[in-house]
Formats: structure tokens, sequence, C-alpha cells
């Protein structure tokens, strides 16, 4: 078991530490392609670095794009609400990645549990 750090926003940091969001959207880079399934990811609120979250990994799934992604995965589970769902795009992720980081990386659905709440 290895353990990863990460920063989150904090809107999608309140929603995993709400249970309503069970998977976490990252481009599939040098950093990511480390995660194993059982490994813990301990994710920092960007607003408010003493914030914190312990996951551990319950699946990784690896897709060459957001666009293969969006098809495949459980909107809803990756930070979605029913009031946003209808609007969600593979293009939504364009505002942390770039299409050619996609394109050379491909992208990652870390599917999480929340162990610990220490906020």
């Amino acid at each position: 078991m290895v353990r990863h750090v990460m920063k989150l926003y904090p809107s999608s940091f309140n929603m995993i530490r709400s249970g309503n969001k069970t998977i976490e959207l990252r481009l599939y880079d040098k950093k990511r392609k480390n995660i194993q399934t059982g490994d813990i990811i301990q994710f920092i609120n960007t607003d408010d670095p003493t914030e914190t979250l312990n996951v551990k990994v319950t699946n990784l799934f690896r897709f060459n794009s957001f666009k293969e992604l969006y098809r495949e995965l459980p909107l809803l589970n990756c930070g979605y609400t029913e009031e946003n769902i209808k609007t969600a795009s593979p293009d939504d992720m364009d505002k942390y990645y770039t299409k050619e980081q996609q394109e050379k990386y491909g992208v990652v659905g870390i599917q999480i549990v929340l162990i610990e709440d220490r906020a």
C-alpha cells in the first residue's frame, strides 16, 4: 500500500467528504500511473490546506480520453449532481487539462471510498 497526496478544489473536496463523489477524474500522467488498488490518497483542500481527506482506492478505470470515460462511467459518481448532469460534457475537463495533455497521457477514473475525515 502506497500513500499519495493530491490537491483538490473545494467543490470536489466537499462532494467526496459527503460521499456524493466516489470517482475522481485525473490525467493518467506519471504521478497517477503509480496509483494501485488498495493505495491511500490524501486529498488536500486547495482553499484550506489544513483540511484533508483520506480515501482508499478501490478501482481504476483507464481511458484514452474523457470522452470515452464520460460514456462509460456513472457521472453522478464523478462529481456531477442531478442539477447539472444534463449539461455534463467531457469538455468540462478542459479547464483542468489541455487536449494535448489528455491525448499524451490518457485519463483515469479513480474509484475511492472515504476512510477517514480529519477536516
